[in-house]
């Protein structure tokens, strides 16, 4: 796997990351904690999840001892979990600009949410959290949906590759 192509789709999260981010800035503290049916239970919970993962992605590439999963212990505020969201979004793509090439295949070890450690190759972890992430912006979107947003727009990364090249 090139540095090019893993840039390329740090670079599209990093890109759908703001779009979803930005609908969060415009619904209500009310919409942001209503009870939704859905995988998490709040548009607020799936945002938290989202934020979680990326960031805690960056902490097993630094190899952070105790590495801590922010969904359980998150109690801020919108406004902070954004902040928080947009400096792991960032810090995905800077770690994988500064990761050096010949080291994709490096095993990275973790630590799984439901228990036990697994390893896998740093290439591998970047598709995961990337394709983890859209996954979850999907789920977004249903969740914003069932809380009466309507100001939503595309965030494939067809449209990410069309929006670039205008």
């Amino acid at each position: 796997m090139h540095q090019q192509f893993l840039l390329a789709i740090a670079g599209y999260n990093v890109w759908a990351n703001s779009i979803a981010i930005e609908w969060l800035r415009q619904i209500s503290d009310e919409q942001w904690q209503q009870v939704i049916t859905s995988s998490f239970p709040s548009v607020r919970q799936t945002a938290v999840h989202i934020a979680s993962a990326e960031s805690v992605w960056i902490d097993f590439w630094h190899h952070v001892p105790d590495p801590v999963y922010l969904s359980t212990v998150f109690t801020g505020t919108k406004e902070e979990l954004i902040t928080i969201w947009e400096k792991a979004s960032a810090g995905l793509k800077q770690f994988i600009e500064n990761f050096a090439e010949e080291d994709y295949q490096r095993p990275v070890v973790f630590k799984w949410p439901g228990g036990g450690t697994v390893q896998m190759e740093f290439s591998q972890t970047c598709v995961h959290v990337f394709n983890h992430s859209t996954y979850h912006r999907g789920q977004l979107v249903n969740a914003l949906r069932q809380v009466g947003f309507t100001g939503l727009c595309s965030t494939d990364m067809a449209t990410y590759y069309r929006v670039r090249q205008a």
